[in-house]
């Protein structure tokens, strides 16, 4: 699979290279930008921009050739109830099960950003006619899919401020604190290829991230790593991190 995809990026950056065109993939996983950052020399298209609709999106499309992000080839849908006051929440597994249950492949879907009883969905430009149309419901309740012509009020992305206390400002120590995990399973989460630093696949659990970067652990969630407050009187640091919610 890695290789299908190494492959594919490398003809990608080639044909935008040699006919001077922008090229633009699907949206990439996390383990396919970490890929994709590690051939990066090696390509003949150095001009390279991620982007995934909106700043802090974690799955990304990849535009060789390509400098401004308002060429994206992306949509960004608003999912809402037609009665909002007696609709349950949203539930992520409910909206992607009924995105996917229209035929097109995870690749063309980017992030879904819930906000209780509706949803914004980033998608390929060339399926959002087709999701508009086609989108009636999630689970039992009945929506209606739109184009979005602004996010919603507050912004797309919201992070709450904690402060967490752990031994070291090393990512496995962050990481477990973060998540209330013992130090020996957050470790584990490293050779698994389940811990992202900044998009990229971390295997180090010794690594110290630097303030502003964003830690990804899959299954669990992410958080943008702050920086040490405090020490407290055992000699445990307060780390404040930003908890994507």
């Amino acid at each position: 699979m890695e290789e299908m995809t190494e492959k594919r990026l490398r003809e990608m950056a080639e044909r935008s290279w040699s006919r001077g065109i922008p090229v633009w993939s699907d949206f990439l996983d996390l383990h396919e930008q970490t890929l994709l950052k590690r051939i990066r020399p090696t390509l003949p298209q150095p001009e390279l921009l991620l982007f995934g609709g909106a700043e802090g999106c974690e799955r990304v499309m990849a535009g060789f050739g390509v400098s401004d992000p308002a060429d994206a080839p992306i949509a960004c849908l608003r999912v809402s109830p037609p009665g909002m006051k007696f609709a349950p929440d949203m539930a992520h597994r409910d909206l992607l099960g009924s995105l996917m249950s229209l035929g097109f492949e995870r690749s063309l879907l980017g992030d879904l950003i819930l906000r209780e009883k509706e949803a914004w969905v980033f998608c390929a430009e060339r399926i959002a006619d087709y999701i508009c149309d086609g989108l009636t419901s999630v689970r039992r309740t009945p929506v209606r899919a739109v184009r979005a012509e602004e996010p919603p009020e507050g912004g797309l992305f919201r992070t709450r401020r904690e402060i967490v206390q752990v031994a070291s400002p090393r990512l496995d120590a962050l990481v477990a604190g973060a998540f209330r995990l013992s130090r020996g399973h957050a470790q584990e989460l490293f050779p698994a290829g389940k811990v992202f630093l900044d998009g990229a696949e971390c295997l180090r659990p010794d690594a110290v991230p630097e303030p502003g970067q964003i830690v990804s652990v899959r299954g669990l969630g992410r958080f943008r790593y702050q920086e040490p407050e405090t020490r407290s009187k055992k000699g445990r640091w307060n780390v404040s991190i930003d908890r994507y919610v």
